[in-house]
């Protein structure tokens, strides 16, 4: 097999491949920080806030019995919120790593391609408002899309550095022993980290079994890459067996179908219609019209398995156990804007105004962010994510008075308590047996109905009672299902009446006063 020469940067192109990085950087930095205190935290977010905040020791108990995948990110964040606890500090490194990966995205297009190519699909990948969503969420997945984006490039450096051309033979023989040896550990310890922040980010490695599939790599490459995956899998082994003993916590997953492949699509090439249009055509003329290949990967080579491979296999295995949701595969989305990069260059690539070009693409890539400013602005709005704890927790703050008790509806409510604890002040939690971080879980042990009804009678006759509850899952068959809180809605039911009622989105805080007739302790 013919070997292919080594890519280098000349030193006329470097200034110009430092842009490609910066600008997209600097963009996806300005667009991350844009709105990010949203006034609110929503429920997994919350949980960040607060087993972060916990020991060591208290976060290992906790890890033991649930949310073992989130694991290494709790773990990373938590001297990040001992510097400060607040919603700012607890997104950031979000931000940080979204401005990362479209670096690395510009960085794999200038390696593959030519800067401007690696310039527009960074400029791409950071105006995607799919992107912009998790560069603002304080979970992993900002973090494993740039552990992937890292990985993707080290396998391109790996990839070159195991086809040495040198002349001589003392110092191909070199070449060959070093340098793709100590890429191929780095690659290796990369993929094992990211699958660590989230078990999915795994599926990388059959993107990448492809790309050198259809590279026709040489033995060498194999053997490399053979060597750093099963290394990766061996590490990530121990927290599958762990997390597959914790299934319960996405038992709420629906099998996937249609709609949410299309949903999928949209968030990936998309949301709005003309950007997905453009975006498809131009993939389908950078797949008909690859690019000349530049060293031993090509561009579309990469581009397209990173894209659709993950999220095939994803999709295949969930119609079995179904664990398809769209953040669990960001790390993907680069393949897309590298790809619709690609097949703008196969279009403008022929004009002679090389710096005009290169303008009007980045033109492009603004106006297709202006045509999808009313999906930005939307994912900063405090209820952009579902459900506004913060309001539900400044409604309680509001019209509780110390002394007054709570009851939260189903037990996660609790959330709202643990992460804005001010609103609750005073209050006493009619239902709690064990705290959170005592029993090791994330809302802490409740009494049984027997004990809560005993709460309940020894409170004066005119104690205000005050339930938090959760309006998406109260009174839902899987509240139903739950045998210790239809038992808690029953007591205090049976002793209690429902005086007035204040609803938020995804929440409600209801007054309860004592029964005429009722008990008295």
């Amino acid at each position: 097999m013919e070997r292919a020469a080594p890519v280098t940067v000349s030193r006329g192109r470097r200034p110009a491949v430092v842009c490609a990085l910066a600008v997209p950087a600097a963009v996806m930095l300005v667009l991350g920080l844009w709105g990010l205190d949203r006034g609110t935290m929503w429920r997994d977010e919350g949980a960040t806030f607060q087993v972060a905040r916990r020991s060591l020791p208290e976060m290992g108990r906790l890890l033991g019995e649930v949310d073992a995948v989130h694991g290494l990110y709790y773990a990373l964040m938590h001297p990040v919120l001992a510097l400060s606890a607040d919603e700012i500090t607890l997104r950031l490194p979000s931000v940080l790593a979204a401005a990362a990966t479209a670096a690395l995205v510009a960085a794999i297009g200038c390696r593959l391609a030519r800067p401007r190519v690696g310039l527009w699909a960074g400029l791409l990948y950071a105006v995607t408002p799919f992107v912009g969503h998790y560069a603002q969420e304080g979970r992993s997945y900002a973090l494993v899309a740039a552990g992937a984006a890292l990985a993707t490039w080290l396998l391109i450096r790996a990839v070159e550095a195991s086809r040495p051309t040198g002349v001589a033979e003392e110092t191909e023989a070199a070449a060959a022993v070093t340098g793709p040896y100590r890429r191929w550990v780095a690659y290796g310890a990369v993929v094992a980290v990211t699958a660590l922040l989230h078990e999915f980010a795994i599926l990388l490695l059959a993107a990448h079994a492809v790309t050198l599939l259809v590279s026709r790599v040489g033995r060498r490459v194999w053997r490399g890459w053979g060597a750093a995956a099963v290394a990766a899998c061996g590490l990530l082994a121990p927290l599958v067996v762990l997390s597959r003993r914790q299934s319960e916590q996405v038992s709420w997953i629906r099998t996937p179908g249609y709609e949410q492949a299309k949903a999928l699509l949209y968030a990936f090439a998309g949301p709005g219609e003309l950007v997905l249009t453009v975006t498809l055509l131009l993939t389908a003329v950078a797949l008909l019209r690859p690019l000349p290949r530049t060293g031993p990967l090509r561009l579309s080579a990469l581009a397209l398995p990173l894209a659709l491979v993950p999220p095939v296999l994803l999709y295949v295995a969930s119609q079995r156990q179904p664990l398809f949701l769209d953040r669990y595969l960001l790390f993907c989305l680069a393949g897309v804007p590298l790809l619709a990069a690609a097949g703008a260059e196969r279009l403008l690539g022929s004009l002679p105004w090389r710096r005009v070009v290169t303008a009007a693409g980045a033109v492009a890539v603004a106006a297709a962010f202006v045509w999808q400013f009313p999906f930005h602005e939307r994912e900063r709005l405090a209820g952009s994510r579902g459900d506004e704890p913060a309001r539900v927790a400044a409604v309680v703050g509001r019209l509780a008075r110390p002394g007054d008790a709570v009851l939260f509806l189903p037990l996660h409510e609790r959330r709202i308590s643990l992460n804005y604890p001010r609103d609750f002040a005073g209050l006493r939690d009619l239902t709690l047996g064990r705290s959170p971080a005592a029993s090791g879980t994330l809302f802490g042990e409740e009494v049984g109905a027997a004990e809560l009804r005993d709460r309940l009678l020894r409170l004066p006759a005119r104690q205000r009672v005050w339930v938090v509850a959760d309006t998406t899952t109260v009174g839902t068959p899987w509240f139903r299902a739950r045998r210790a809180e239809t038992a808690k809605t029953a007591v205090l039911g049976a002793l209690y009446r429902e005086e007035s009622t204040v609803f938020v989105r995804g929440g409600a805080v209801s007054l309860h006063v004592r029964r005429q007739g009722a008990p008295d302790g």
